[in-house]
């Protein structure tokens, strides 16, 4: 297991979960001079991501973020990406933050599957963080935050070895391997098969730096070529025509990581069997395991170096809906399996007097006041993160 994995997960799901969310709210955006108080606008929609990406690129919480450390468990990262996601204005209910990490860990799963070699992990990461970049255009401080950190994943991985960046490939994979949750985009696109799983091509461009394959070539033992022999690999592979960009500017290449949302097209998410019975097999304990202490830790510690933009005075969060109707929303709750639907886990910190006094510090951060509650076609913010801690 690598222990430069964590900026790089962390990274590519936060920028998928932009594409959905700025994805959605174009759908659902209205004039500004047509719109309802409890509607949503393009004012809202900028304001919205410019205060995600603000807090998901903190310098704090980066310096606290690219110290090498294990990956966390599933629900412990969902956590971070609950508070990430409730930065703002913007609130979300269970059913639909469900299926927004659902739709953010199938992408990045495809994603780092594909990969043409392990180190392209970094390009595809590059590719978020450009993206990223053209929704704060408008916003010179958030943009250095991206720039700084692109500087950091320059400095921590531009030295890698290809062995090293194989085993942070093999951490992800090994992160993602019991997910096999099926999207409508990757079904459609014939990218993945009814039961989760992903399809890989036996086609297209070849890693950089490779031939195409098709030929043996044998040495004698003084290094000199003795024969050669052709054989039918059964793809149509083309070679490379250049190395995808690492600087801050600059041509990727590699189309991974970029955004799949652009075209305005419904995505829906289902759980296939494999899965359902796997969750049945492996259900976790909603109480965390006494034996997670360093996790909790060091899940402290990076939470804490979030800078959390409560929402100034009366005014409420709007909701958003990842689902096309209110009733399909509503159904996905219901129809969803307890063991996948990530609840808030509650934290008994009395134990230890040092961490007593670090986690109330952050769940002093993490206090939301309530706020009036608004018609029931809108929602109330059924997602109140920690209250209960």
């Amino acid at each position: 297991m690598s222990v430069r994995t964590l900026p790089l997960l962390f990274l590519n799901l936060g920028g998928e979960m932009l594409y959905i969310l700025d994805q959605r709210l174009r759908a659902q955006n209205i004039p500004g001079d047509k719109a309802r108080k409890d509607e949503w606008t393009e004012v809202d929609r900028k304001r919205v991501l410019n205060d995600i990406i603000s807090t998901m690129f903190n310098r704090k919480f980066m310096e606290e973020l690219f110290k090498p450390q294990e990956l966390y468990s599933k629900k412990a990262l969902r956590t971070v990406y609950d508070r990430l996601a409730h930065a703002s204005i913007m609130r979300l209910n269970q059913a639909s933050m469900d299926k927004l990490y659902d739709l953010m860990t199938m992408a990045f799963k495809y994603q780092v599957l594909l990969c043409p070699r392990p180190k392209d992990v970094l390009l595809v990461t590059f590719n978020h963080l450009d993206a990223i970049k053209g929704f704060i255009q408008d916003s010179p401080t958030i943009l250095h935050q991206v720039d700084e950190t692109f500087q950091q994943l320059t400095e921590t991985y531009g030295g890698l070895s290809a062995g090293e960046f194989q085993l942070i490939r093999q951490t992800l994979l090994i992160f993602f391997q019991d997910l096999h949750i099926r999207v409508s985009i990757f079904l459609k696109d014939k990218v993945q098969n009814s039961n989760g799983r992903f399809v890989l091509p036996v086609s297209g461009p070849l890693p950089w730096g490779t031939k195409v394959p098709g030929l043996i070539r044998t040495f004698n033992n003084k290094g000199e070529e003795v024969r050669k022999a052709e054989f039918k690999h059964g793809g149509s592979y083309v070679a490379a025509p250049k190395e995808g960009s690492f600087e801050l500017y600059g041509d990727r290449v590699l189309k991974l990581g970029t955004n799949m949302y652009s075209v305005n097209r419904p995505v829906e998410t289902h759980m296939s069997g494999a899965s359902e019975n796997l969750a049945a097999q492996t259900q976790e304990s909603i109480a965390p395991n006494p034996l997670a202490k360093e996790e909790l830790n060091l899940l402290a510690r990076l939470i804490g170096g979030m800078e959390i933009k409560k929402p100034s005075g009366p005014e409420p969060g709007f909701r958003l809906n990842l689902f096309t109707t209110d009733e399909e929303e509503e159904q996905a709750a219901l129809t969803r399996p307890e063991e996948l639907s990530y609840e808030v886990i509650n934290i008994q910190a009395t134990q230890d007097q040092q961490t007593n006094e670090e986690l109330a510090r952050i769940m002093g951060e993490f206090e939301i006041l309530d706020q009036p509650r608004r018609s029931a076609s809108k929602g109330d913010d059924l997602l109140a993160m920690m209250d209960e801690l």
